[in-house]
């Protein structure tokens, strides 16, 4: 393991050189970011050395480093998933590279269905904490000392200080966020309503089916992480609309521009 995250760790430094602290994983509602990244340079996941490619429609695959402001930045175009297939150590593989080429603060974005009876579609829920559902721990298996520690504690997964941060740059700019736990899932069937409903029970807001493995990865190799979810859904047993991956998207767009004033904003301030 530590020698693939080696060798393409040497790969990508190679290709680019001096090596950002800051990256950026840019899940759904977060893809316009790349727009505002300046000194751009592309490379595409096919070309790297034992990387996987996302097969998920609206997720491209590239990795991308520039500036973003004042601050050099790393930043992942098209995500991997569970239930594409992959295990979750080639899922997390990405984090692994990024804690080997010397980033330290991780920033994550997803679309996720609400059961809060607070939220709205096109809500931003500020991430606080999750509950990981997911079959697998990316972190099963025999320990590597060297990659964290055998029990890493999972007491501040987000860090409270970018989360303090987030909230500030949200009221300076009146845009409406919220605070929530993620439930992590498997997917890719989106949940009955049963489902939202139990999740909703067992103390989650917004459920989704990315994210908590490579929070996981992060915090177990001493990174400080931040996630934000755009509630692109809303389900429960109440709830009668069916969500579609096409509504999704669309509900994810729509609050991109929001998304993407509080991430630039929080990128360039945080230390």
């Amino acid at each position: 393991m530590i020698t693939k995250i080696q060798e393409t760790a040497d790969y990508i430094r190679a290709k680019v050189g001096e090596m950002p602290k800051t990256a950026v994983i840019l899940g759904t509602g977060l893809g316009a970011l790349v727009d505002h990244i300046e000194d751009k340079k592309y490379i595409p996941y096919s070309e790297i050395p034992n990387f996987p490619v996302s097969t998920v429609e609206g997720h491209s695959g590239n990795l991308i480093f520039g500036r973003l402001g004042s601050k050099n930045i790393m930043a992942m175009q098209g995500r991997f998933h569970y239930y594409e297939g992959y295990d979750m150590k080639t899922v997390t593989f990405p984090v692994r590279v990024m804690k080997a080429l010397g980033i330290e603060t991780l920033f994550v974005s997803n679309a996720a269905g609400g059961m809060n009876k607070e939220f709205k579609v096109g809500d931003i829920m500020i991430i606080t904490d999750h509950i990981n559902l997911f079959p697998e721990n990316p972190l099963r298996g025999k320990n590597d000392n060297n990659l964290g520690p055998r029990f890493p504690a999972m007491t501040e997964a987000y860090n409270h200080q970018l989360i303090g941060l987030a909230d500030e740059i949200a009221q300076e700019k009146g845009i409406r966020v919220m605070h929530g736990v993620y439930v992590g899932v498997t997917g890719p069937t989106f949940e009955t309503p049963a489902e939202y409903e139990f999740f909703r029970i067992i103390g989650g807001d917004a459920v989704g089916m990315s994210t908590v493995p490579e929070v996981i990865v992060a915090n177990h190799a001493g990174m400080k992480v931040f996630g934000v979810s755009v509630i692109t859904d809303l389900g429960g047993k109440d709830v009668t609309e069916v969500p579609t991956h096409e509504e999704v998207q669309k509900a994810a767009q729509a609050a991109q521009p929001k998304m993407m004033e509080i991430m630039r904003e929080l990128v360039a301030r945080a230390e």
